[in-house]
């Protein structure tokens, strides 16, 4: 920081808010060496000119002389403060209000006090860290008053920190005899004790406080989080149940501040959508409460892909299962019903287990929460479309929108757009449609919304952005990060991207194919430009990919070549015929031996192939699944020959011959198992499209 020098001889520096002692000090001396410090110091009133006109003159002088050393020795920054005063006096006290160190005066009487309280706080602290109930009801048998004792760390009394440590009986046990403005205590962060209960999941003990303090529902910490709210952030399932059925609902209305809505959004990133929805279901004002980030309830439900339908990844056996599954509707949230009854509990947990066991349980779990969602969602959407204009992006929901493209939530999108069509050009970030923003992040759920669009889908092919990119300069641009690893290796990426910019190319009208964008680059120009590294990286994968499989049919053609002519068992001096040429076991060898040469000299030509070729769109994949499937069928040719030589040569002895195929067996299967699934990637990507032309109408 420089130094601000005066322009006067008064001080060496300027007064800033960290030299007010030394500045002061030096101001003072000098008002006292001019006779001005009387004019500062006196707090009277000055003297009338109608009294006594000379002694009225002389403080007018005197005081603007003073008035004028105090201002020409501050800095602009603190000038500005008392600029437009008139007296010197009020000038220096408010200087010295602002600037002057704080004193802390020490109540010692006080501080003695607390020292005692915490003396006494202690034994029962302790008692309680180790859970020793006994101990406890004798520290407070012995003194009573001591579980109102605070600790003056953090202001807990002993029955914070017994539900804090989640001792419920001591809790209970410190609960006798208080009353009901005892039980409304705070610490020093505003938490009552059944905010504490409320953060712990402790039921029970939420349930005493209630009974005995109803009052205790309302009461917010330091935050302005109600206990109901607390335990929804926390994800406290159980006792957030039952604090949502005895809390009036009205108290969660709109009018009454922002809790609904806290609760609301909670209950979405908790994944409570029972209670969500009973909230939605009861009071849709909530929806729209506010247009905060924080409290965006649209904006939440969209950044949660994972709870809708589109973005569950099932596999062949649960989709098959997933249909015919019927999700019964759950009993009102506002009722809190516990579990009773311990033989029907086991019944229901064996029944549980062995559902869970199959994987039926999860599968139901997923759908019912698929299902609560979706009725969120469509109630939402009610709510959103009262809206019109420019409330869309004041409330938020253009951001949620957005988001939902990007996460790819194609449950919101169709909601949206059934309920509000015209947002299909709607402006969603960086002046793209909806559309366009999935082409950009590589939504390919979305963008097959396209291909169930009326009329309307025409229009959508004809949007540009603000720098004139069309769909198909979006298409050429490089995917995100996050979409591409979803492929492994560069190629596959490369393949994919290759796909986007073919598919979107059909779509559009040839007028658009070389149209140029604000930095005069045609589609095919962007897309050379902006995947140059990925092509290069992707080269690069497939070459290394197709030397490392050429090296192992390599050794399979050298293998099986040379024992073509060195036959188990040798061949018979006299007529050159193998000796075991009748045998079935020999006819396996040879026809086995023949097939694993014959399919690995072709896995070899196909990965040849592809260290001269250059089509990352169907050549370079094709050959790689003719490769590896002609390798995986080499090797197990091989294998075979391999156990058909062993019957030959040990006459049978399968006590000897098998466990010597097992083990042989180990490393060629797990070759097979590791490089498989890349072959079923492969297959995939190459002939199963992404894109669903036959969608249909939704719109």
């Amino acid at each position: 920081m420089a130094t601000n020098i005066a322009p006067t001889t008064i001080v060496n520096e300027l007064l800033r808010k960290d030299n007010y002692a030394t500045w002061s000090a030096c101001i003072r001396n000098y008002l006292l060496a001019q006779d001005l410090w009387d004019v500062v110091e006196s707090p009277t009133n000055p003297p009338q000119l109608e009294e006594d006109e000379a002694s009225f003159k002389s403080w007018r002088k005197k005081n603007a002389a003073a008035l004028h050393v105090i201002q020409v020795s501050c800095s602009p920054e603190i000038l500005g403060h008392i600029k437009g005063f008139d007296l010197a006096n009020s000038a220096w006290d408010t200087l010295a209000s602002m600037l002057q160190p704080r004193v802390e005066v020490y109540d010692i009487a006080a501080q003695e006090a607390q020292r005692q309280q915490f003396h006494q706080f202690l034994p029962l602290s302790k008692a309680i860290g180790k859970g020793d109930l006994n101990a406890v009801k004798d520290i407070i048998r012995s003194n009573p008053y001591v579980k109102h004792a605070r600790n003056p760390n953090n202001g807990m009394t002993a029955l914070h920190l017994a539900i804090y440590a989640g001792h419920g009986e001591i809790a209970e046990e410190l609960m006798q005899g208080m009353t009901t403005g005892d039980l409304e205590v705070q610490d020093s962060s505003g938490y009552t004790y059944l905010c504490l209960a409320a953060l712990t999941g402790d039921v029970k003990v939420a349930k005493s406080l209630v009974e005995k303090n109803g009052g205790l529902l309302y009461i917010a910490n330091s935050e302005g989080f109600i206990p109901l709210v607390m335990a929804c952030a926390r994800s406290q399932i159980d006792v957030t149940h039952y604090l949502y059925s005895t809390t009036p609902i009205e108290f969660l209305f709109p009018e009454n501040g922002f809790h609904g809505n806290e609760l609301l959004v909670y209950a979405i990133m908790s994944k409570m959508f029972d209670i969500a929805l009973d909230l939605v279901l009861i009071c849709p004002r909530l929806v729209l409460a506010s247009s905060s980030p924080r409290h965006n309830t649209m904006l939440t439900l969209s950044r949660i892909p994972s709870v809708f339908y589109s973005s569950s990844q099932l596999v062949f056996w649960q989709r098959w299962i997933y249909p015919v599954i019927s999700v019964q509707s759950t009993p009102s949230v506002r009722a809190y019903v516990p579990w009773n009854g311990h033989g029907m509990q086991q019944l229901h947990g064996l029944v549980s287990h062995f559902l869970e066991f199959i994987g039926i349980k999860q599968l139901y779990d997923a759908k019912l929460i698929h299902v609560q969602v979706l009725q969120l969602l469509q109630c939402m959407c009610k709510q959103v479309s009262m809206l019109y204009g420019k409330e869309l992006k004041d409330r938020g929901i253009i951001i949620a929108i957005n988001e939902a493209v990007r996460q790819g939530v194609t449950e919101i999108i169709v909601e949206m757009i059934r309920v509000y069509p015209d947002i299909i050009g709607a402006k969603t970030s960086d002046a793209e449609e909806i559309f366009i923003s999935a082409i950009v992040y590589r939504q390919e759920n979305i963008f097959n919304l396209i291909y169930g669009l009326d009329s309307r889908k025409y229009s959508v092919f004809t949007g540009v952005d603000s720098l004139n990119n069309t769909m198909l300069h979006m298409a050429g641009m490089l995917a995100p990060f996050s979409q591409l690893t979803r492929l492994s290796g560069a190629a596959l990426q490369m393949q994919r991207e290759l796909q986007w910019f073919k598919e979107v190319e059909s779509l559009i009208s040839p007028t658009f194919k070389e149209t140029r964008n604000q930095n005069g680059e045609t589609p095919s120009e962007l897309f050379t430009r902006s995947h140059k590294q990925l092509l290069t990286e992707g080269e690069k994968w497939m070459k290394d990919t197709a030397t490392s499989f050429t090296v192992v049919g390599a050794l399979i053609i050298t293998i099986m070549f040379a024992a073509a002519f060195s036959v188990p068992g040798g061949n018979n001096q006299e007529i050159g015929l193998p000796i075991f040429i009748n045998e079935k076991s020999f006819k396996v060898f040879i026809i086995s031996d023949a097939v694993a040469l014959f399919a690995s000299s072709t896995s070899v030509l196909m990965f040849l192939g592809i260290l001269t070729s250059r089509d990352f769109l169907v050549s370079l994949p094709r050959k790689l699944i003719i490769g590896l499937s002609s390798l995986f069928f080499s090797i197990a040719a091989m294998m075979l020959a391999f156990c058909a030589a062993l019957m030959i040569m040990m006459n049978g002895q399968l006590y000897l011959v098998v466990p010597i195929i097992l083990l042989a067996s180990v490393p060629v299967t797990l070759f097979i198992l590791l490089q498989f699934p890349l072959l079923v990637e492969i297959f995939i990507s190459t002939y199963g499209s992404i894109f669903k032309r036959k969608m249909k109408r939704w719109l």
